[in-house]
């Protein structure tokens, strides 16, 4: 129990500035980790579901979903909005592979990066501002939870089913390039979905078609793993972030379709 709780505060450490006890490390153990992917998810969406409530206590539903995307950006350092950026700009920019991932290494941030943060985040913004009241205000919170968990779970798809193409030895992500989860990891990771899933159907009044959600949601990630293996043969560690971004939109707009029609 021990180590599983050390790899979950080393995906912790990896994927947030949440401060973690000081724990054993070894590059194997950030390998291992990957198993709770969804799980930080939980928590990140726990914090801005928890950061929406308390502000709609005291501001506008606007200011309030602002407050609470602002929260989980701080929380995770931007770590998968920079990914989307320089997806947008690699991939808007480049015409061949070598093109593409020399542009995605490039510190700096093009007009594709700012136009595609730009576009994503008041996207974002504009769905949780339909989400609020659909069906009622305070089941945003655990619709939050919930996307952000599945969203990451799709980051893991991505990592069992295209190799990882960029240089590894000079790549942030080395140590989970190659690696493939075991069953007993990928249950793990499963589970992490379930539960929020799970109880954001049983606060919506029992809504079972919300399972739904995990069709388009799969696609979308299945559909980008086509175009990232079209262009570069796989994936990189910026292709995992504008994964988890994506298909985190794909699962607000699946929602919304689902209350609004179903």
């Amino acid at each position: 129990m021990r180590h599983q709780i050390h790899l979950f505060f080393t995906a912790l450490m990896f994927f947030t500035r949440i401060p973690i006890p000081k724990i054993p490390y070894h590059p194997n153990m950030l390998q291992e980790s990957a198993r709770y992917f969804t799980w930080v998810g939980i928590l990140v969406g726990s914090i801005a579901g928890l950061t929406f409530y308390l502000s709609s206590l005291l501001f506008s539903i606007e200011l309030s979903i602002l407050i609470s995307m602002l929260s989980s950006i701080w929380v995770t350092g931007a770590f998968h909005e920079d990914g989307l950026a320089d997806c947008f700009d690699a991939f808007g920019g480049g015409w061949k592979k070598e093109q593409i991932l020399t542009i995605m290494k490039d510190s700096r941030l093009g007009t594709y990066g700012v136009i595609g943060l730009i576009a994503s985040l008041s996207l974002k913004f504009l769905l949780l501002r339909e989400l609020v009241h659909i069906p009622s205000l305070y089941l945003l919170p655990f619709t939050l939870i919930t996307a952000h968990s599945i969203s990451r779970g799709m980051a893991i798809v991505m990592m069992q089913t295209l190799p990882y193409v960029q240089d590894i030895d000079s790549s942030k992500s080395k140590p989970l390039a190659n690696r493939q989860l075991t069953l007993l990891e990928l249950i793990i990771a499963s589970i992490g979905i379930i539960l929020p899933l799970l109880v954001l159907i049983l606060k919506s009044n029992q809504q079972f078609e919300l399972t739904l959600v995990v069709i388009p949601v799969f696609i979308g990630a299945l559909l980008l793993g086509k175009y990232w293996k079209k262009w570069i043969g796989g994936y990189t560690g910026d292709c995992l972030g504008a994964t988890q971004q994506i298909t985190e939109l794909i699962f607000y707009f699946t929602v919304l379709l689902i209350w609004k029609f179903i």
